[in-house]
């Protein structure tokens, strides 16, 4: 009776298996040791969309090359802004450059579609993924960036545009300024003159020292 109790708890554990994949897959969810696809919508209506508007396919690099035309960073995205129409579904492939994980997610997406209003893509390493999503009926500008610590504030992000946007996000590489830029105003105070004045006596003196004893 062995061999049937072996036979029946691996039948047991492949249909829990199957129906677990089946749930991620209805909550837009898909895993592998590549990365994951998370919060996806393919055919789901945002409110005040009575069907889809249309369907635009767009391509999305990330890596350390995309960063070399902004000083200061070192990841960036091949594009920092997107432009999409309300309603339409887009179908977004993420291409990773890089032997290290990258990101790309949006948020402030509706809740009701998007747990946390995210729409999630990554790759653990190079390698490449699609996932869609279907733009809400707004005028609003939408944060995309990468989450891994460090990567943000390292150039990595980019602004997502419907209907138009309601203005452009604060450091976003390319697209606009910081949102507090570090000033760094010369101090002209009666001390920090009388320091440097004393600086340059003493190394004119040392100067006029080292010269007459090399002389000598």
């Amino acid at each position: 009776m062995k061999f049937p109790c072996q036979s029946l708890m691996l039948t047991l554990l492949i249909v829990f298996a199957t129906a677990a994949q089946a749930e991620m897959s209805h909550m837009g969810m898909r895993m592998g040791e590549w990365g994951m696809v998370m919060n996806e919508n393919y055919d789901q209506l945002p409110q005040g969309c009575d069907a889809i508007a249309g369907e635009v396919n767009v391509t999305i690099k990330a890596g350390r090359e995309y960063a070399k035309e902004f000083p200061g960073t070192i990841f960036g995205y091949s594009q920092h802004e997107f432009d999409f129409p309300k309603c339409t579904r887009v179908n977004v492939t993420f291409i990773n450059e890089d032997n290290i994980r990258h990101q790309f997610m949006i948020h402030g997406l509706p809740t009701y579609l998007h747990p946390q209003g995210m729409f999630h893509l990554e790759l653990y390493s190079k390698g490449e993924i699609t996932g869609t999503f279907i733009t809400p009926k707004t005028e609003q500008t939408y944060l995309a960036h990468c989450d891994v610590a460090q990567h943000m504030e390292k150039g990595m992000k980019a602004q997502i545009k419907v209907g138009g946007g309601n203005g452009n996000l604060p450091s976003i590489p390319g697209i606009s300024g910081q949102l507090n830029k570090d000033v760094y105003e010369l101090d002209l105070s009666i001390e920090n003159i009388l320091l440097i004045f004393a600086l340059f006596i003493l190394g004119l003196s040392s100067c006029l020292f080292f010269f007459v004893w090399y002389k000598a």
